[in-house]
């Protein structure tokens, strides 16, 4: 499949017919016009000549093949119709003022000649599309517009057809303008991709594009530079800008051993960089790709949108028909009267403003999360995530940090922590990690152990200090008596959820280490926030035990929990709410895959990863939940628009329709309410790129 840009793509309405018509073409049938992105997709075999004389007929042209560099946004005004586009529309709008002032000064030969005149500088290009179009018994706006302005100047109307001509062109004009500030917004946010790397070879420095760099080069990074693909850091310590992949607005703390991502900025010093991966691998690139990707996939509200809009054209056309022949025909009335009534209903019968209530809007809303580090995979989930009423949580790694945190200590005797910390520290066991880190708070210098030996099922014995001692769960104890108080307080950890770590020598208990996950500081606030979006169900599902679910539940306030779940019954569960609610399945795209899709939107967290793009349909590039609120709030928002731009674009027509009955619609009137839907549906879309300070600040 060959990708190329498009100049001229202002139509959405029209981008819909060529597409069709490209698809006829042999070996066409999988050819895109991208409409919301301006490109053209066509599969091999396809007689490229044949698609650029059907382009044409639009005034569509192929300007540059796709070679995986992002190309700059046009100015619709080269787009739509040459540079002077807007010189054009002014001198047209000045010769009909002139014509119109000078009504009763001018002879009628020269006031129709300026109006002819402002007529052809403005409409000239719909005009011969539209009388191509005729010619072949295809009727789009273009042909509507056309038989319009022949109408009018047929019967006298030399004003209103002059009239109608510029606001046609102005509307076009204005409509493109605006599905070009969407397209630019998203430009905007793909310039992150570097374009060049600094390479070290042989002890020499030199700059190379970042499409020949390989897993295993070293590259320096200076201050204020992109770090050009995924690598490890290996020489120096900085702060890194990450906002390009995750949407954080604070800078990362770098040094030796750190991954860092493509595209992030180094603020401040040198950095060493091992590349681990080749830049089409990297996670910038991936997203960029799905970002990008994600402009053309139609909601099942624009596939609606397209399939109405095939018919709603020939209805108008018929209607209008009935609105010139159906009064003079059975009442009698007035042939030129109604002949105007009918030139004005094919005008309102222009589906533009219709076409273009869902695309700006959706590329609006992509953007939106994009910037804020949410990857967002496809128009069809942006309209999905502002349906959602049910969540469904993973516990591990999702709503806990998926680290073991010491909650709890029960000190006995004064060398436990001493005798803890000298067993484990040498131990990369992430129970061991959690109790080495806890010791570290009560001691300054911990001393060795010697002779440490595992013991299946209870835990470890070591010598501290030429005196056994033993470290693990409760079976570790079974060779004391022990005293009640130790059993109530061994009973009382077990009873709050935690894993129990204990520490004992041959005679007594040193003391109790109480375990747990450590819940994410959000979660709390993030329910909250969640509720107030309008989500009714917060539910986690986890493997772990009920005591330790039931802890985390109530800490930060779910509505429901399931617990000791293995994944297939995690999908059980998920198929249970999505029978009742439409429900997503939020968890780290790595153990929660079959429940991730088993959802209606499966939703992955973990700062890029792999495993996270591929497997979710909506990614947070953060590793946090905190911006999730803000996501269903932004697909809520678009929703919302759509739907009022439906009413609109619709609602408007209908009005002017509806002044066919007393005979009070004009051809004025009809093409300003068709502008008017356009520049409203417009306008109301693009507001969603506009960022409210509250909405920056995470939870």
């Amino acid at each position: 499949m060959a990708e190329y840009r498009l100049k001229g793509l202002s139509c959405a309405n029209c981008a819909r017919e060529m597409e069709e018509e490209i698809q006829k073409l042999p070996n066409g049938e999988e050819a895109r016009i991208y409409y919301n992105s301006g490109k053209l997709a066509v599969p091999e075999g396809v007689d490229l000549p044949n698609v650029e004389k059907i382009l044409a007929k639009d005034g569509a042209v192929i300007i540059k093949e796709q070679d995986g560099s992002d190309e700059e946004g046009h100015h619709h005004a080269e787009a739509h119709s040459g540079p002077n586009w807007k010189m054009l529309i002014s001198i047209s709008t000045i010769l009909f003022a002139s014509a119109f002032l000078l009504e009763d000064y001018l002879s009628m030969a020269v006031i129709i000649s300026m109006y002819v005149a402002a007529t052809a500088i403005s409409g000239y290009q719909t005009f011969i599309k539209g009388m191509k179009n005729l010619f072949r018994l295809k009727f789009n706006i273009d042909t509507l517009m056309t038989v319009a302005l022949i109408g009018a100047f047929g019967i006298g109307e030399w004003r209103e057809g002059t009239l109608v001509a510029i606001l046609f062109g102005l509307n076009e004009y204005l409509e493109g303008l605006g599905m070009e500030k969407a397209r630019k917004s998203m430009a905007t946010l793909l310039q992150v991709a570097p374009k060049e790397a600094v390479l070290i070879s042989g002890g020499h420095e030199r700059v190379v594009p970042i499409s020949a760099l390989e897993i295993g080069d070293i590259v320096l990074v200076k201050a204020g530079e992109k770090i050009p693909s995924d690598g490890k850091v290996i020489e120096g310590k900085s702060s890194v800008n990450e906002a390009a992949i995750t949407g954080e607005s604070m800078p990362a703390d770098k040094q030796v051993g750190d991954d860092v991502f493509g595209g992030s900025v180094n603020n401040e010093g040198l950095l060493k960089v091992e590349i681990m991966k080749a830049y089409e691998d990297s996670s910038l690139a991936k997203i960029l790709h799905l970002v990008e990707e994600a402009q053309e996939t139609k909601t099942p509200t624009e596939l609606f949108i397209n399939h109405f809009a095939k018919y709603y054209t020939p209805v108008i056309m018929l209607i209008a028909a009935i609105v010139m022949v159906a009064p003079p025909l059975i009442f009698g009335a007035d042939w030129g009267t109604w002949f105007y009534q009918g030139l004005a209903v094919l005008i309102v019968g222009c589906p533009c403003a219709l076409i273009l209530s869902s695309p700006i809007a959706i590329v609006s809303g992509i953007t939106r999360n994009a910037r804020n580090g949410i990857l967002v995979k496809g128009g069809v989930h942006l309209e999905q995530l502002g349906k959602i009423k049910t969540i469904a949580f993973d516990k591990t790694g999702t709503l806990t940090k998926g680290e073991p945190h010491v909650e709890q200590t029960i000190v006995y005797e004064p060398n436990f922590y001493q005798v803890a910390g000298a067993i484990e520290k040498n131990s990369s066991h992430p129970l061991a990690v959690a109790v080495v880190k806890e010791v570290e708070k009560s001691v300054s210098q911990i001393a060795d152990a010697a002779d440490v030996q595992t013991i299946v099922g209870q835990g470890v014995s070591a010598q501290v200090d030429d005196k056994m001692y033993f470290l693990g769960n409760e079976n570790s104890l079974a060779h004391l008596t022990l005293p009640n108080k130790v059993k109530e307080d061994i009973a009382q950890l077990k009873g709050s959820g935690y894993t129990l770590v204990a520490v004992a020598d041959e005679d007594k208990v040193l003391g109790l280490f109480g375990i747990s996950d450590q819940i994410r500081p959000e979660a709390h606030q993030l329910m909250k926030r969640l509720q107030e979006n309008g989500i009714k169900q917060t539910v986690m599902l986890t493997g772990d035990h009920h005591k330790s679910a039931e802890k985390v539940a109530t800490a930060i306030g779910l509505t429901d929990y399931y617990a000791g779940l293995l994944p297939d019954e995690k999908v059980k569960k998920i198929k249970e709410l999505t029978e009742t609610s439409a429900t997503a399945m939020v968890g780290d795209g790595i153990n929660d895959a079959p429940a991730l899709a088993t959802a209606n939107l499966g939703i992955a967290m973990g700062k890029g990863t792999d495993s996270a793009i591929e497997t979710a349909d909506i990614v947070l590039m953060q590793d946090h939940l905190g911006k999730l609120p803000s996501a269903i709030s932004i697909s809520q928002r678009v929703n919302r628009i759509i739907k009022v731009n439906i009413a609109l674009a619709l609602g408007l027509k209908l009005i002017a329709l509806l002044l066919t009955i007393p005979g009070l619609l004009t051809l004025w009137i009809a093409i300003l309410s068709d502008m008017g839907a356009t520049i409203i549906v417009t306008l109301i879309s693009l507001t969603i790129l506009i960022e409210k300070k509250q909405e920056k600040v995470d939870i």
